[in-house]
């Protein structure tokens, strides 16, 4: 009885431990930012990232901006029959998150620095933020490999270019990137073969 017992305290520990290193972000705030057509005239890339770690809350709205949920089962962004297929994943120094838009949360996965894998340019390396949008196939029904492939390209962008809109109305540096070794960061990522990587994108304050 008293084995039992502790085995079911160890399991709990272990348990509490793993959601204790989830990230939960307060309420989104929907209301804050510059006007539209103000972000729309200063969205830019930058390849130009300072190191400086960005603020849990910050990541939050940039996470709710991104593909959060709004009304009922909508995101900020739109996707094809409304699949949602597209998971967006955050890669930092301290490791691999998946954002959840339900709960508002990043879910990590595997600790350690990944930020190297996922591109081919050196400053993925040191900007604190690298976004990977992964197409879940297995979320789009029986449709062709053709049709999942156009898609799920289509959704991704229209999720970059809500952070292109977001970081332009924080004063944030972004560029997303197409140039990513998709085998290697999906073997890093862990991902099955349902699971592709489309794109990735980069966030980061700027240069001083």
């Amino acid at each position: 009885m008293k084995t039992r017992f502790l085995t079911l305290i160890l399991i709990l520990i272990s348990i509490n431990m793993t959601n204790a290193q989830d990230i939960k972000f307060p309420e989104p705030d929907r209301e804050g930012g510059k006007p539209l057509m103000q972000a729309l005239n200063e969205r830019h890339s930058s390849r130009e990232f300072s190191t400086g770690d960005l603020p849990a809350e910050l990541m939050g709205n940039l996470f709710w901006a991104a593909c959060g949920s709004t009304r009922g089962t909508y995101r900020t962004a739109p996707s094809a029959v409304n699949w949602q297929e597209i998971r967006v994943y955050a890669v930092t120094k301290e490791g691999v998150y998946l954002y959840h838009e339900k709960g508002h949360y990043l879910e990590k996965l595997i600790d350690g620095d990944y930020r190297e894998y996922t591109g081919l340019q050196d400053f993925v390396r040191e900007a604190p933020l690298n976004i990977v949008y992964v197409a879940d196939y297995t979320r789009m029904g029986d449709r062709s490999g053709q049709d999942k492939l156009k898609y799920s390209w289509a959704d991704a962008a229209f999720i970059a270019q809500n952070v292109y809109l977001f970081c332009a109305s924080e004063n944030l540096n972004t560029v997303v990137r197409g140039l990513v070794d998709r085998e290697v960061l999906a073997e890093k990522l862990q991902l099955d073969g349902n699971h592709k990587i489309v794109l990735a994108q980069t966030v980061g304050y700027p240069v001083d």
